[in-house]
């Protein structure tokens, strides 16, 4: 199998500390070249590492064979379309889009140009986590399960680790709402139907039905107080009670592994192998879900908002 030659598209966190020294180092890979919104980050990210700084991101997508995504997910949609019908296969980030139209074009972009997609969710590449869900899809079948993501991402006073103003908007559901789908639906397969509500601040709780008939909640916030924040994941059967021992401890989902593995994994379903589960159709279904709470939960906060008191007049 040839190593495959990705561009980068974003100059972030993401895309400095985890993106660009995988791709730079991985054994299938060779970083082609990087794209930014940000002209002088993308140079200084890419002079780092011995690469191309692109100012045209059709001239990045004309050099690679892939494109790998470290930019919010409204500005991912679009681009990722244009990468799709140059040719490029995909490696996205989660959520695709936030909206289903937006992550319906991008499906059936690529569905026209018949290139192969993976989307990053962290804990689905993860080897240990991966390894452990394969083990409990194994020992099933389970009755439920919870996955709550209690985050403090943002403080008090609202401001975060970095600036991130689409999590601000969007809050936990769309942000920490796909890890919890992806370990959910590896297990208890996909998700049929969705009932949500909203809980204080970003805080939003999901009732889930899966195709095999159990059930499943989750809670998520981007928004706990600190010393209420931690991550539960429990599936519950004919078996027992499981659960990942240590879980929310360094190496579950630790993201240079897991993004290291999603390359791996692109690169396999380019090379002609078997497509991954998590790719851009799974990404696609989980933007319908998130979508669908949101409406719930904007819905409920609309009708318990309260009543204002009439205007007197005198």
């Amino acid at each position: 199998m040839s190593r495959l030659r990705v561009g980068l598209i974003g100059t972030g966190p993401w895309a400095t500390q985890t993106h660009a020294p995988v791709l730079a180092a991985h054994p299938d890979a060779t970083l082609a070249g990087i794209w930014g919104r940000r002209a002088k980050a993308a140079a200084e990210l890419a002079s780092s590492y011995a690469t191309t700084a692109y100012e045209d991101v059709d001239e990045l997508f004309a050099v690679s064979d892939a494109v790998a995504f470290a930019v919010p997910p409204d500005v991912q949609a679009p681009l990722a379309e244009r990468a799709a019908a140059a040719g490029c296969h995909l490696l996205l980030d989660k959520p695709v889009a936030t909206s289903p139209e937006a992550a319906r074009r991008l499906a059936a972009a690529v569905d026209q140009a018949g290139v192969s997609s993976v989307v990053f969710f962290t804990l689905r590449f993860a080897p240990p986590m991966t390894q452990w869900l394969e083990r409990q899809a194994q020992d099933g079948p389970w009755f439920t399960a919870r996955a709550d993501w209690y985050s403090s991402f943002f403080a008090a006073d609202g401001t975060g680790a970095f600036d991130s103003p689409w999590r601000a908007d969007k809050g936990g559901l769309w942000d920490v709402g796909p890890h919890a789908l992806a370990v959910l639906t590896a297990v208890l397969g996909e998700v049929t139907s969705v009932t949500a509500a909203p809980g204080p601040a970003d805080t939003v709780h999901l009732i889930l039905r899966h195709a095999g008939g159990a059930s499943s909640t989750s809670t998520l916030t981007l928004r706990a107080p600190h010393a209420a924040s931690g991550l539960t994941l429990e599936f519950r059967g004919e078996s027992g009670t499981a659960s990942p021992p240590g879980w929310g401890e360094s190496g579950w989902g630790d993201s240079t592994d897991a993004f290291r593995s999603a390359v791996g994994a692109l690169a396999l379903a380019a090379s002609g192998g078997e497509r991954h589960p998590c790719d851009v159709r799974f990404g696609l279904r989980v933007t319908e879900i998130l979508a669908d709470a949101e409406d719930q939960v904007n819905a409920r906060k609309e009708t318990e908002l309260p009543a204002q008191s009439p205007t007197r007049t005198s």
